[in-house]
């Protein structure tokens, strides 16, 4: 883990914004780490009435971590239809404890808080960037969610990099050829297969340069998920460009998960917690593949 954030790109550590009033009510949480030092600094945005479930919103690397989703409306429209919301900054954002160990950990402990205030509510996760790549280790080996939205998801994050930063790519070489066994746990595709999900939903830009279009392709028919390629999106720009369609998109995946498979257990389906499957296979779940969603606006490219 020291040598993969050494590659990854460098970020200063800001003092953490406060959330805004108009999203008011909501709650500052700690979630415990049952790996590492300190706590998970999180906040809790309670739907307003009848929920209908609960999703877990995953942020970029970016230095605002969790408040990253202060802005374009995800947090609002989730609450609007029904949902309760949780934000967490990961390992070395925000109030959150240094990195130890991979982060599909933090993930699974979001997961459980979102569990324990939830309840039997439905539960989804909504991951941008990194935030969606470090769901899929986790998904790939455990049965605690039923829908799942991902924008600009790489398919490694290594490989992004060398994209997106070449000057390491000596040191990426060096990642690959002698720490095959953590190179290949890093691999989406590998947990892409493996989620056991009712439905799934991935979106990127066409003018990414580290999440290409075929990438997304790619993990979205692993996954046998929705696809959208936004025009003139770069990364993170999809939001920007489409924000009413992703997010319609995001709902619409939600409830057609809680429709095919309106229960989830609480723990793995006997993978191992450190281990990446040797091969994907096709999801066996009810997943995806349906026709294009009524969106609007004409700016997608590809289909589901």
């Amino acid at each position: 883990m020291n040598l993969f954030l050494a590659l990854s790109p460098k970020l200063s550590r800001i003092e953490p914004p406060e959330t805004p009033e108009r999203l008011a009510p909501f709650e500052d949480v700690a979630i415990p780490r049952r790996h590492g030092r300190g706590v998970l600094a999180a906040t809790w945005f309670p739907a307003p009435d009848r929920p209908r479930g609960a999703v877990l919103l995953l942020h970029p690397w970016l230095v605002w971590g969790k408040s990253y989703f202060h802005l374009r409306g995800r947090i609002e429209a989730l609450r609007a239809a029904g949902y309760h919301v949780l934000t967490l900054d990961f390992p070395g954002f925000g109030g959150s404890g240094a990195p130890h160990g991979f982060f599909d950990r933090d993930v699974e402990a979001g997961l459980e808080i979102l569990h324990q205030r939830a309840g039997e509510l439905p539960r989804h996760v909504w991951g941008v960037s990194g935030g969606g790549y470090w769901a899929h280790p986790l998904l790939g080996r455990t049965d605690l969610v039923t829908g799942a939205m991902f924008e600009d998801a790489a398919p490694h994050l290594l490989e992004w990099s060398w994209r997106v930063a070449p000057l390491g790519r000596p040191f990426y070489l060096f990642f690959r050829s002698f720490l095959r066994p953590c190179y290949r746990y890093l691999d989406a595709r590998r947990h892409a297969g493996s989620m056991s999900l009712g439905a799934v939903a991935y979106v990127s830009g066409e003018r990414d340069r580290g999440v290409r279009p075929e990438d997304t392709r790619t993990l979205a028919g692993l996954a046998g998920a929705e696809h959208r390629i936004v025009p003139g999106a770069d990364h993170l720009g999809s939001i920007k460009i489409a924000g009413e369609e992703v997010i319609a998109l995001a709902l619409e995946t939600f409830r057609r998960a809680e429709e095919r498979r309106p229960a989830v257990r609480r723990g793995p389906r006997g993978l191992p917690g450190s281990g990446a499957p040797d091969r994907s296979v096709p999801s066996s779940g009810p997943s995806s593949h349906s026709a294009a969603l009524p969106l609007g606006g004409g700016r997608w490219r590809d289909g589901p």
